[in-house]
């Protein structure tokens, strides 16, 4: 401001004086905007009771911005990662006979579907510049009230569903229904619980809304159900039949899944039903033969396969699974056992997690009146 002062000799003339504004109160000395005080932990207009914040600092306005969302991420998979131990007995069931790195990143899908969920309430709440150092500073966050309550109606949604499913999966006289139901029910417990640890994030007492059911629980009942309940058979007929049924029967086992022979009829007790029966029986035909494709260097082998999924009771076939490839090699022995880990390697994963996936209601398979016209076909391809 301008303002009249006296000067040495008692002489009036014009001075200028400066006011110096407090950090925060809005402008500084120099012109624009204070260094804000969120930028050393400390806020009044953002307190910690009311929101959840990240800072990020960077040369750029849009690098900082994602710093600020990536570090409100870190708090939440932090959070999540603690909690890991209690899902691990669905995980296992999920990734059976995976490496670990392989559960690993499962559990980092999950993390990633619930965090991506939160994340649509965070926003930028705050930014600044500072011009002496070339540096921007972004402050992103969200409203603790708004976002517990947007979590409470997820989780809320999802006991609901996971409830009715539970319940459907024990009125049910249909087996592969009560496994389906308990599948789906144990997916939906893993997202909410993702979504429990969240609220303990977002709310400052850090206290969740407690599970009508645990993990470790569902997880369990299904294991005991299909053990006892839902075993399945498997019988191949064709070419090099033993090692291919026993790749498809131990990936079955991975699968989480009971495989068992069936026992001939005349060796059954009579008196009807005894449940020493699968319920499922796998059945298909497998081929191998030498084809010609004129190559002067190797040798080819085809290889195909074709089964179905049968309701031993009703004699309803529930699904349809085709295979097939051709291998090569310098001689057709030698491309005809490349040929057989081929279709080993084909049973023991996709074909077995194909059939699990129906079983468990995550995937259909497609079903075929004529189920060895896969076979059929590729025996007249070259």
């Amino acid at each position: 401001m301008i303002t009249r002062c006296r000067r040495a000799g008692g002489v009036w003339g014009l001075c200028l004086l400066f006011t110096l504004v407090p950090w925060g109160g809005g402008c500084s000395w120099l012109g624009g905007k204070a260094k804000p005080a969120w930028i050393d932990g400390m806020s009044q207009e953002f307190p910690a009771s009311q929101y959840l914040v990240g800072m990020g600092q960077a040369d750029s306005r849009n690098v900082a911005t994602e710093q600020a969302y990536a570090a409100v991420a870190r708090i939440f998979k932090a959070e999540i990662s603690a909690q890991a131990k209690d899902w691990e007995s669905y995980l296992v069931i999920e990734q059976r006979g995976a490496a670990t790195t392989e559960r690993r990143l499962a559990l980092d899908q999950i993390t990633k579907v619930s965090t991506d969920k939160v994340l649509e309430s965070v926003q930028v709440l705050d930014s600044w510049f500072d011009r002496k150092k070339g540096v921007h500073y972004v402050l992103a966050g969200m409203s603790r009230p708004q976002a517990e309550s947007a979590m409470l109606e997820r989780i809320r949604d999802l006991d609901r569903a996971i409830t009715d499913e539970i319940d459907e999966s024990r009125r049910t006289q249909d087996k592969l229904t009560r496994v389906r139901n308990l599948k789906r029910a144990t997916k939906r417990l893993v997202t909410r619980e993702a979504y429990n640890a969240d609220l303990r994030v977002i709310r400052p007492s850090g206290q969740g809304l407690p599970p009508p059911y645990r993990v470790v629980e569902l997880t369990t009942e299904l294991e005991q159900f299909l053990a006892s309940n839902l075993a399945v058979a498997v019988e191949l007929t064709g070419d090099q039949v033993e090692p291919v049924q026993r790749a498809l029967a131990e990936g079955l086992v991975r699968e989480g899944l009971t495989v068992r022979s069936r026992v001939p009829q005349e060796t059954q007790p009579s008196g009807g039903p005894t449940g020493l029966d699968p319920e499922l029986l796998v059945q298909g035909t497998i081929r191998l033969w030498p084809i010609d494709v004129q190559d002067p260097q190797f040798k080819y082998v085809r290889w195909c396969s074709d089964v179905i999924v049968q309701e031993l009771a009703t004699q309803r076939v529930v699904g349809a699974a085709s295979r097939g490839g051709k291998e090569g090699h310098l001689t057709t022995r030698e491309a005809t056992a490349r040929a057989l880990r081929v279709m080993q390697q084909e049973f023991s994963t996709d074909v077995a997690k194909a059939i699990a996936a129906h079983i468990y209601g995550d995937q259909e398979l497609p079903t075929t009146s004529t189920p060895l016209a896969g076979c059929l076909r590729d025996q007249g391809a070259k």
